[in-house]
């Protein structure tokens, strides 16, 4: 398999090299193609995700990885040719005026490596292959051997759409994944747990691979006293039951005022029940994706009543989940939490959310900086002098203010952890660059600038008044 993977990268890289320069209309085709790919096999592509999953809604399938993916690589359709323009940058007088220029371009890196995950498997393969294709590079995919399915009809879609020396797909296990991460890619973007993030980045640096990384962490919702209590409550459980927790962004723990915490999940409650009156039957509500992710989230709950948190289950309808195999699981709330507790310990990535008190905010923002900087960070009131002093001090890769998860829905915005919780990132106009090389190109005017300067030898007065010049206070 490493070497069909080299011959892969080689083929592609000798392609790239031999079409320099392509014009914009050439990456618009590209660009172009993958819409229509997603477009064209939507529901092919959802009722495959629906199936990997064991449940999925087709609606959600719909809304995040086929039509926000679309509109995402429609939004780089719309800005790649100012994302392409050529910068004038500035020059040390008089350069400019003696006919000096300089200037950055933007240029392609040659072949981009796309690791992806299983949680949005649509998604998170063509959202960066959108700005990958954009900024003019070729690209090697490897999907989640845990969604199967997808990942097979991605392969034979992408076969349709595009030439091996364009788009590849690389389909197998953790060894297939583990070989395309120690690839001489000229850039590597994954997206996964931390855990896994640091090999990866460890086997690209064995070749000096420059590395996107999107990880994740507890990403936590501090719900201030000015807060809509029962709007805050509904949009919490929306977020934590959306694919049932399966997003790195999802909500890891909500901290609210000591005083108001049986409102607060009282209200996530409500939420609940507006949106899932059912669930073991109810199309909208997605499985937990495989039995070895299920049973460590069951893990993460008995771990924590045994070390005596309060474990709520909110279970609408009542149903009996112990007497199916469909890996759904009810909205589990725990309350009076320790740090010991593995759910405190790690991201849960499901259906399970903590609870935290505070009698001043500044605990919250205490007990956040003492732990890894997360990828997201959710803050609901109307006090704006206290959501300033949550955002300003303390550090996260976004922030959705009175909602969670919204803000890598934002194409223009960037999208991107810090620290344990992911290095660059893609979306907007940083994501261009993040793919791209930026080229510094420096004219030189046809004057003699170094002798004129005082650079060039045999030093002399030139020199001695050049240098007491810059050393002016």
């Amino acid at each position: 398999m490493a070497t069909d993977l080299n011959t892969i990268l080689d083929t592609q890289r000798k392609a790239f090299t031999a079409a320099r320069p392509e014009g914009l209309d050439v990456r618009r085709d590209r660009v172009k193609r993958a819409i229509a790919l997603l477009v064209d096999h939507a529901d092919p592509l959802c009722e495959a995700m629906s199936e990997d999953f064991g449940s999925r809604s087709h609606a959600q399938s719909m809304m995040t990885d086929i039509v926000g993916t679309v509109n995402f690589g429609k939004y780089c359709l719309k800005h790649l040719d100012g994302w392409a323009k050529p910068e004038k940058r500035k020059l040390q007088f008089p350069l400019g005026l003696l006919g000096a220029k300089a200037q950055l371009r933007f240029e392609p890196k040659g072949v981009v490596g796309i690791l992806s995950p299983w949680n949005f498997p649509v998604n998170l393969s063509f959202g960066p292959l959108m700005q990958v294709l954009a900024a003019g590079n070729r690209s090697m995919i490897k999907p989640s051997e845990f969604t199967e399915k997808t990942s097979e009809l991605t392969k034979e879609l992408v076969e349709k759409y595009f030439s091996e020396d364009e788009v590849a797909v690389i389909t197998g296990g953790p060894e297939v994944a583990h070989e395309f991460s120690s690839l001489a890619f000229d850039h590597l973007v994954f997206t996964g747990s931390t855990a896994t993030g640091r090999k990866v980045m460890e086997s690209a640096a064995k070749n000096l691979v420059p590395v996107t990384l999107e990880l994740g962490g507890k990403s936590p919702v501090v719900l201030g006293k000015s807060a809509n209590f029962e709007q805050a409550g509904e949009r919490i459980a929306m977020g934590k039951m959306m694919n049932a927790g399966q997003i790195c962004l999802a909500p890891d723990y909500m901290y609210v005022p000591e005083e108001r915490e049986e409102g607060a999940i009282a209200a996530v409650e409500l939420g609940v029940r507006n949106m899932y009156p059912t669930l073991l039957d109810n199309d909208d509500y997605a499985s937990v994706v495989t039995d070895r992710h299920y049973d460590r989230l069951q893990g993460l709950v008995a771990d924590a009543r045994d070390k005596g948190a309060e474990v709520i289950e909110i279970n609408p309808a009542e149903e009996d989940f112990s007497s199916t195999n469909s890996r759904k699981m009810p909205l589990t709330i725990l309350r009076n939490v320790s740090d010991d507790m593995q759910a405190m310990q790690e991201e849960i990535f499901g259906p399970v959310l903590p609870v935290k008190t505070y009698k001043n905010v500044g605990e919250a923002i205490d007990y956040i900086n003492q732990r890894d900087r997360p990828l997201g960070l959710y803050y609901f009131g109307d006090d704006a002098g206290e959501r300033e002093e949550v955002l300003q001090r303390t550090i996260s890769g976004g922030v959705t203010v009175n909602d969670v998860l919204f803000h890598v829905s934002m194409d223009d915005l960037p999208f991107g952890g810090v620290g344990p919780s992911g290095i660059g990132s893609y979306h907007g106009p940083e994501g261009f660059r993040e793919f791209s090389h930026a080229r510094s190109v420096y004219t030189q005017s046809k004057r003699d600038i170094a002798g004129l300067a005082g650079f060039k030898p045999p030093y002399g007065k030139a020199t001695e008044k050049a240098i007491s010049g810059q050393l002016k206070k």
